[in-house]
């Protein structure tokens, strides 16, 4: 009888838990499948756009979790970069965009450039991209390591020291190997450049 008793006092208060998580599930946070959406600015400018097959949006906090994220981000009516990502977060109103985990980022040059990160975070207000953790820029002519990034709408990117690049040879081969301070990889000319901390330029080398 004691055992009846104790079943019918806890059975409440089982029910009513589920029933919060069912509420907090249906009117706080919407799942989305297959999300497919497009950003423009003030002037119908497409920004971006980002994909991702499995993603939730936050209504109390505004916020977009994605997963397998990919990502456009256009240049006039041409693709300028796409990026990939295990995570990302879009917040702000579709301002604030962080990415993290195996982050790709590829231009669409003939010659293919590559930037691989940690993480990625863009203001879309700053129109600068910084990228940290295990920083390795590839193409055909050079790898770039370094622990931190910016990548800037004039197509150069600054790496933070200490910064260890390699130059390939004609076989796509390791050349040699050097450590320098910050260094700034030129995207359209193909060209990098090494600055002490007085910021006085040690050397430049073109491909």
């Amino acid at each position: 009888m004691n055992n009846i008793y104790r079943l019918v006092i806890f059975i409440p208060f089982f029910i009513l838990g589920c029933a919060q998580n069912v509420i907090q599930e249906n009117k706080v946070i919407q799942k989305i499948d297959s999300l497919d959406m497009n950003i423009f600015s003030m002037k119908g400018d497409k920004l971006y756009s980002i994909t991702s097959p499995y993603s939730s949006y936050d209504k109390t906090e505004l916020k977009f979790e994605l997963k397998d994220t990919t990502i456009n981000i256009f240049d006039g009516k041409d693709t300028k970069y796409i990026i990939n990502s295990n995570e990302s977060t879009l917040s702000d109103n579709n301002k604030l965009l962080k990415l993290k985990g195996s982050v790709k980022l590829k231009t669409f040059k003939q010659d293919e450039d590559i930037l691989f990160a940690d993480k990625f975070t863009w203001n879309i207000d700053q129109a600068n991209y910084l990228l940290e953790g295990n920083i390795r820029f590839e193409n055909k002519n050079i790898i770039l390591n370094s622990g931190k990034a910016k990548l800037s709408s004039d197509n150069i990117i600054e790496f933070y020291n200490p910064v260890k690049y390699i130059i390939k040879d004609e076989n796509n081969e390791n050349k040699y190997e050097i450590n320098s301070e910050n260094a700034f990889y030129n995207l359209n000319t193909e060209s990098v450049s090494f600055e002490a901390k007085d910021k006085r330029v040690r050397s430049i080398i073109y491909f």
